[in-house]
């Protein structure tokens, strides 16, 4: 927790939900960055770590673990250590160790292996650390779903156990998945879903990528060959590529399909998870689709200073949280490998460059909340240490600075390092497989492009650069993207919102054709959802996205101008602008988003702390920014009396303890229902934790100087201003009105058959990352009860099977 600079342990901290099952009180970045260590050359480090490993660690914890993670970041962390271990002990340096990481990585393997015991060979996607899965009392054992990705990588770490331990029990578990994956693959697409039945092997989201819940069983499939030496990994990866780029890969995009109906689009954007395929591509041999999608991602990441989580095809933010992925740098690194261009040197250094301006705090690397902002998460996940500054350190180091060989090594999807001196070794048990290809001769195809010799693939050194032109000027002239219109397959041009009528037949028929129906709410409003398997052609599917964005756009119109998230920058030492707060603007008084330089001032606690009268401390607060509590008045009450002292700013901090935006909804604050216009100071929100950090730097350092602005300002240099294209929509949120919009007051929605919440009022849809941001609350309780009059719902960027793919993302890490 690098803002509150203390380590995230599972119960002490309010739960995150299905992300803090990567959490098992079992030391999770400690292990997974042994071999970290031991790659950047830091050998006492790394010996002193081991050694904390063996005696501090312990794994027999009454706790539920995600299988996938706790393989990915824990096994395979204790194998990684074992494995730089084993080199040094050889090389003469740590001559004490007598395999105690390789004891503990079958230790926790044996803990495993209680979630494969399905009728599939699944996994289960949780398990007790200590009793297993026992069923609802262990927690465990109740869940019928997992990912692609969940079942599909373990493989490398289970046959690596396997061949050190030399018991096939491991090994044969993962070959087993794997089996039953291949099994269920859509046989005509040759594609796989994104979540399975693990008792009927029933396909529960029949979408189809190569980035979150699928991505790397693709990577493992490929990189099991590598290892293992097994033919059949890479016929059936061959299988599956082959198919990726036939229906998935839009060069340079990757956009998911259906699995049953591969030419139809399942989404309009895509996610950070898949930045990682460009490296996977090299791997195989296919540098010229990987050069492309990897100069688009980069070109994104320019846009934004990082990649955000999702992005649409025309490369606005879609999710704008950044929890610090490594998988643009992992794919960066292999492009240099490949071609040797200096190019990618100068993508790395980038990457660097953003983390040490935008990333870095006082007590590690922060995630970013918002890459439009540049506000911070309290987070420095464990793949951080692991993966990225691996990556970073191989792009630039020379030989001479690497302590072993990495060629004789191969990553697994968390870097960790296995020695592929374990394809010779045994397992104890021939490794069996289901062949359902028997009989076919393995096509020499097959081989094809694997280690390839770039030299002679690309003699001509101007080539990568060729291929990157187009693509930079592409992503550049994206903005403003230019609406062409299709006719939806019925000899007439397709329905317009600002035409749409509800109790038009025509126009209800023209839905109906493009798989959008209407839904009368209760409170007299209509909800559109759109499902595109509904619609009669892909034609009509893309009519009715469209006309579902055209809908968003014109409420948009339709309402005030809504403000977005602003920041809070803790600039005066030790902080130096590092540290920045996520905050809720107010729709009265100062707007930030026109100032250049925002407010600059010294914070102090107004008194009385709730601002709800004259302040007794007025000559304190004044020329500084007041700090107040949320309650008992209403915020514009509490601006006028901090105004009235003299305050430059105001910051309303949440009086329900534990609130955190990584968790609870940002909202507006809205007026009193007078006339606000005597308000000229910008008045913020932050919630109870955020709140904490800043009272809880005031309490140590007494002067602690802020920034309230739109977004955080660069720390190094004077930064260009970002392009109003900066988002898929600039605004997702609605904002607080009395008028009465007309088209039937819609409110929006696609991929989704859950109507609960929609048409709240008080509850609207926010950019980034599936949250949603009550709009509009003067003050509890205070809450305007004209629910006829409020304004209709702007269109949700997350849709519900968005939000789905997010929680996944979330859960699994991937």
């Amino acid at each position: 927790m690098p803002l509150t600079c203390r380590g995230r342990v599972r119960g002490l901290e309010p739960s995150r939900g299905d992300v803090d099952d990567a959490l098992g009180k079992f030391s999770l970045t400690l292990i997974d960055t042994l071999d970290t260590l031991a790659l950047l050359n830091k050998t006492a480090e790394f010996e002193k770590a081991v050694r904390r490993v063996v005696t501090d660690v312990r794994l027999d914890n009454d706790i539920v673990v995600s299988v996938f993670e706790t393989n990915i970041r824990v096994l395979g962390g204790l194998l990684g250590g074992h494995s730089m271990a084993v080199m040094l002990k050889e090389s003469g340096r740590m001559l004490w160790y007598q395999d105690e990481l390789l004891h503990m990585a079958k230790d926790l393997g044996l803990r495993l292996l209680p979630a494969f015991n399905t009728s599939s060979g699944l996994p289960y996607p949780r398990v007790n650390l200590r009793f297993g899965v026992r069923g609802p009392e262990t927690r465990t054992g109740t869940e019928t779903d997992t990912c692609t990705a969940c079942a599909g990588t373990i493989i490398l770490e289970f046959a690596a156990l396997s061949r050190f331990t030399g018991d096939p029990t491991f090994e044969a578990h993962a070959r087993r998945a794997l089996d039953f994956l291949w099994e269920k693959r859509q046989r005509h697409s040759n594609l796989v879903g994104t979540t399975i039945n693990i008792h009927s092997g029933e396909w529960v989201r029949r979408d189809s990528g190569v980035g979150a819940g699928i991505d790397s069983y693709y990577e493992y499939l490929l990189k099991a060959y590598i290892l293992l030496g097994d033919d059949q990994f890479l016929q059936r990866f061959n299988t599956h590529y082959a198919s990726i780029m036939k229906y998935i890969s839009q060069p340079p995009l990757l956009l998911d399909v259906h699995i049953h109906k591969p030419l139809l689009p399942a989404r309009t954007w895509m996610d950070s998870l898949l930045a990682f395929f460009p490296g996977l591509q090299v791997l195989k041999g296919d540098i010229r689709p990987a050069i492309e999608t990897h100069e688009m991602l980069y070109q994104v990441t320019k846009k934004h200073n990082f990649l955000p989580e999702a992005f649409t095809t025309d490369f606005r933010v879609h999710w704008a949280q950044h929890p610090l992925r490594p998988e643009f740098a992992e794919s960066t690194y292999f492009l240099y490998k490949a071609t040797r261009d200096p190019y990618y040197l100068e993508v790395g250094r980038t990457i660097l460059e953003n983390l040490n301006r935008f990333a870095r705090v006082p007590c590690g690397f922060a995630a970013m909340k918002d890459v439009r902002t540049g506000s911070h998460e309290d987070r420095m996940d464990s793949f951080f240490l692991a993966e990225m500054f691996k990556y970073l350190f191989l792009l630039f180091a020379e030989e001479e600075d690497l302590p072993f060989n990495v060629e004789d090594y191969i990553f697994t999807t968390e870097a960790h390092l296995l020695p592929l001196s374990l394809s010779t070794a045994s397992n104890s048990q021939a490794p069996t497989l289901v062949n359902n290809m028997a009989g076919e001769e393995l096509d020499d195809s097959n081989f094809e492009w694997t280690c390839p010799n770039t030299r002679l693939l690309f003699p001509d050194p101007a080539f990568p650069r060729n291929l990157r032109e187009p693509i930079r000027s592409a992503v550049d002239k994206s903005c403003p993207h230019p609406t062409t219109h299709r006719d939806p397959g019925m000899g007439r041009p397709p329905l317009r919102a600002q035409d749409f009528m509800a109790n038009n037949p025509e126009h209800l028929e023209l839905l109906r054709r493009m798989g959008v129906s209407l839904i009368h709410l209760k409170d007299g409003r209509v909800q559109l959802v759109q499902h595109a398997t509904q619609a009669v052609s892909a034609v009509a599917a893309e009519d009715g996205m469209r006309f579902m964005q055209e809908m968003m756009e014109l409420s948009s119109q339709q309402q005030k101008e809504q403000l977005p998230p602003r920041a809070v920058q803790i600039i005066s030492p030790p902080f130096f602008g590092r540290v920045v707060l996520t905050a809720g603007p107010a729709q009265f008084g100062m707007d930030l988003s026109k100032s250049s330089s925002g407010v600059r001032g010294f914070v102090t606690i107004a008194e009385p702390y709730n601002g709800c009268s004259v302040l007794s401390n007025g000559e304190i607060v004044a020329g500084r920014i007041a700090l107040l509590q949320r309650g008992q008045c209403m915020f514009a009450e509490k601006a006028r009396h901090i105004q009235k002292a003299g305050a430059i700013g105001g910051i309303v901090i949440d009086d329900n303890e534990g609130s955190s935006s990584d968790t609870a909804p940002l909202f507006q604050m809205a007026g009193d229902g007078r006339n606000t216009d005597d308000v000229t100071l910008p008045l913020l929100f932050l919630f109870h934790k955020e709140g904490n950090i800043l009272l809880e730097a005031l309490k140590e350092y007494r002067e602690v100087e802020v920034l309230l602005s739109d977004k955080a300002r660069d720390r190094g240099t004077d930064g260009a201003e970002e392009e109003d294209c900066s988002t898929e929509e600039k605004d997702h949120t609605s904002p607080a009105s009395s008028e009465p919009v007309h088209q039937s007051q819609v409110t929006i929605q696609e991929q989704t058959t859950d109507d609960s919440g929609v048409g709240q009022e008080s509850v609207q849809p926010a950019e980034g990352l599936g949250s949603y941001v009550p709009v509009a609350v003067g003050e509890e309780p205070a809450v305007d009860g004209d629910h006829s009059s409020q304004s209709v719902d702007s269109l949700m960027a997350d849709w519900e099977e968005d939000l789905e793919a997010f929680k996944q993302m979330e859960k699994d890490e991937l």
